[in-house]
């Protein structure tokens, strides 16, 4: 997968794909909110199972009851790639698997 940075336009088009996603300092962010603390827990698990396939990790943060999420490239100079979308698409659809919103 590409490690270039993506253009602005780019961007946008990538981000209107993903509902509920956000850009927040340069960062591609989501927080979910799920029914418990397991419920969190496991969605973090599966998270970090598909940041392993990927081999891309985003700044993953457990609540009581909510996930969130913060992504860029390091390696692309902390900028936005098809990297950090594609972690975004995969998480957004397994979350709904795990009862999050």
């Amino acid at each position: 997968m590409a490690v270039e940075p993506l253009s602005q336009k780019e961007i946008e088009d990538r981000l209107a794909e993903l509902p509920g996603w956000s850009l927040d300092a340069g960062r591609l962010t989501r927080s979910y909110r799920l029914a418990s603390h397991f419920a969190a827990t496991a969605l973090v698990i599966h998270v970090a199972q598909i940041q392993e396939e990927l081999n891309h990790h985003s700044e993953l943060t457990l609540g009581y009851d909510t996930v969130s999420l913060a992504v860029r490239t390091h390696s692309a100079g902390g900028a936005l790639t098809e990297r950090d979308f594609e972690l975004a698409r995969r998480v957004a659809e397994l979350a709904p698997g795990h009862g999050a919103h």
